[in-house]
């Protein structure tokens, strides 16, 4: 069986939560994939633990940290680790089949940078991500539940953002893209009323070059989806 994932709630004003946002469902692996989990687990995996991460002894540097969550197969985030070696990146995923692959390709092409998480993101950020240490977030094409039923299911939501920004350091960023428009102007308007962030775009921001690519982009433009990019930022404590 393939694994589905089911953002079945938000997270509430507290903070607290008690439904995990995906049901895993079991999934094929090919081989390399399967020899992956074998080989590449013990050095860039990093098991769900209920204590904050310390970085350094992650990494064994003291480099920025910038998180990717919901990291897909995994090819955007192999691209930017290999080109932003100065920077460390945890990837977390709940689906094995872009876990996996993403796994393979940090082996084989030993990306020190990188550390993956296979786990709920609200958990792993609650429970394991100091408050203000990340540079930074990547959050590229989340799920759009284009039905308006279903709009609560949304990854970007208030309580979300406010979590978002308790772990960004001063000056770090939320890097959010998507091809569904309605939205693109959600997210705008759920990072404004978060205390602390600002927009210095007043707006969608221009495209960064150093974004590869992705394969949900790909497919967005090739129904002739506009792509929407929202970047905002943390003010320091003495900024206006």
């Amino acid at each position: 069986m393939d694994i589905e994932r089911d953002r079945v709630d938000s997270l509430p004003e507290d903070g607290k939560r008690t439904v995990k946002s995906f049901v895993l469902r079991g999934s094929r692996l090919a081989p390399y994939q399967k020899e992956a989990l074998d080989l590449y687990t013990d050095r860039f995996a990093i098991p769900f633990n209920d204590a904050p991460l310390d970085f350094e002894e992650v990494f064994g540097n003291s480099n920025p940290v910038i998180i990717e969550i919901g990291f897909g197969m995994g090819r955007s985030t192999e691209r930017i680790a290999t080109q932003m070696p100065l920077s460390n990146f945890i990837g977390i995923e709940v689906f094995l089949n872009g876990f996996t692959k993403l796994l393979s390709a940090a082996g084989r092409q030993d990306i020190q940078n990188l550390r993956l998480i296979r786990f709920d993101a609200v958990e792993v950020l609650g429970k394991m991500i100091p408050d203000s240490s990340i540079a930074g977030f990547h959050i590229f094409f989340p799920d759009p539940w284009p039905k308006k039923k279903h709009h609560k299911r949304r990854l970007v939501q208030l309580p979300f953002a406010r979590l978002l920004a308790r772990k960004l350091a001063p000056n770090g960023y939320i890097y959010c893209v998507t091809d569904w428009e309605e939205y693109a102007h959600q997210m705008l308007e759920v990072f404004s009323q978060v205390e602390g962030l600002y927009n210095p775009h007043h707006g969608f921001s221009p495209p960064h070059s150093w974004r590869p690519t992705t394969g949900f982009e790909e497919k967005g433009m090739r129904k002739s989806h506009l792509i929407n990019e929202v970047w905002v930022e943390k003010r320091t404590h003495d900024t206006e």
